[in-house]
């Protein structure tokens, strides 16, 4: 889902909610602008059924829509502030695409080289086993390590493409994703500015902090961070209603994030909102410095590569110019 996309779309049907057009009038106005997808078809589908007397409750469960999204619909249409809640789903979904945007893009330059470098060293592996072969000439090159230089000049592009399977299934696999997401740093700050923004957008829309964290828990399932929302929810129901007895002990949570949080006191929405816009730009900052350095890391290693596939090579032709000068 482009998120860039469907954040404006909330910012007009906010603005066309306040201005007393049904929901299911602006969203088949709005829907007839946009380009056709995926998501068209969804929000389409939902003012149609509101269109035929559906109730939104109802409609919004029939969509395949981000269940975050169907759940606030149904939180603004409750508090008769779906103008609002609209504005600050809006204001959500646009702060995600900026961040996943920039996390997205510091992948390009390791994907880019590493393609480049298996292809390269492919190639290389090719040339110079048939260069090898040509001129492997009988008890020239009878001398030890010699006969293993034409098997060893696979050993670079192997290990290659071990390295973009691993890359691969990294991508691909959304169970490895989710724990990926909580473990390298740059995308763990990212995740800390999500779920804590998730949180301040329910608890402002005036959801209880347990149903907040149970979607939360919801939403995040298979990765640590579920675990751990899943113990505050146990301690909160136990009747530790501050955060910081509720989130005591956290292995997934920075302090500064709970001490952030539980500084706010009664205002936990407030809180929240703090701790996502800090972690927000510690993410771009740390997105940022490795997107710069990058690119000049990307290109040693490339060079590396290179340099460790054809060192052997060079070495063997000496050996062999050697060999000649004694041989004569």
């Amino acid at each position: 889902m482009n998120y860039e996309e469907f954040a404006f779309f909330n910012q007009q049907l906010a603005a066309m909610v306040r201005d007393g057009i049904p929901l299911e009038g602006a969203l088949q106005r709005l829907c007839a602008e946009m380009h056709r997808g995926p998501l068209r078809n969804e929000l389409m589908k939902l003012g149609d059924d509101l269109a035929k007397g559906m109730p939104l409750r109802e409609a919004v469960q029939t969509c395949q829509l981000p269940e975050l999204y169907r759940h606030m619909l149904e939180v603004g249409a409750q508090t008769n502030d779906l103008p609002g809640v609209l504005t600050i789903l809006a204001d959500y979904y646009q702060r995600r695409q900026f961040l996943w945007t920039r996390l997205k893009g510091l992948m390009v330059y390791p994907t880019i080289v590493l393609c480049a470098a298996l292809l390269l060293s492919c190639f290389l592996s090719v040339l110079l086993s048939t260069i090898y072969k040509s001129v492997y000439i009988g008890d020239l090159f009878g001398r030890p390590g010699m006969p293993r230089l034409a098997v060893g000049l696979w050993f670079p592009p192997v290990l290659l493409a071990l390295a973009a399977g691993v890359c691969l299934v990294a991508v691909t696999a959304p169970a490895m994703r989710r724990v990926l997401r909580w473990r390298l740093p740059a995308f763990k700050e990212a995740s800390l500015a999500q779920v804590a923004g998730t949180l301040a957008l329910m608890l402002k829309s005036g959801v209880s902090l347990d149903k907040a964290l149970g979607l939360v828990e919801k939403l995040e399932k298979g990765t640590p961070a579920a675990i751990e929302l899943a113990g505050w929810r146990e301690r909160l129901a136990g009747g530790k209603g501050k955060f910081s007895e509720m989130s005591a002990d956290s292995r997934v949570f920075p302090p500064l994030f709970i001490w952030m949080v539980g500084q706010s006191g009664e205002d936990l929405a407030g809180g929240f909102q703090r701790a996502s816009e800090i972690y927000l730009s510690r993410a771009s900052y740390r997105a940022e410095t490795l997107l710069y350095s990058a690119l000049p890391c990307s290109v040693l290693a490339l060079g590396l590569v290179i340099t460790s596939q054809i060192q052997p090579v060079l070495a063997a032709f000496i050996q062999f110019m050697n060999s000649i000068g004694e041989t004569y």
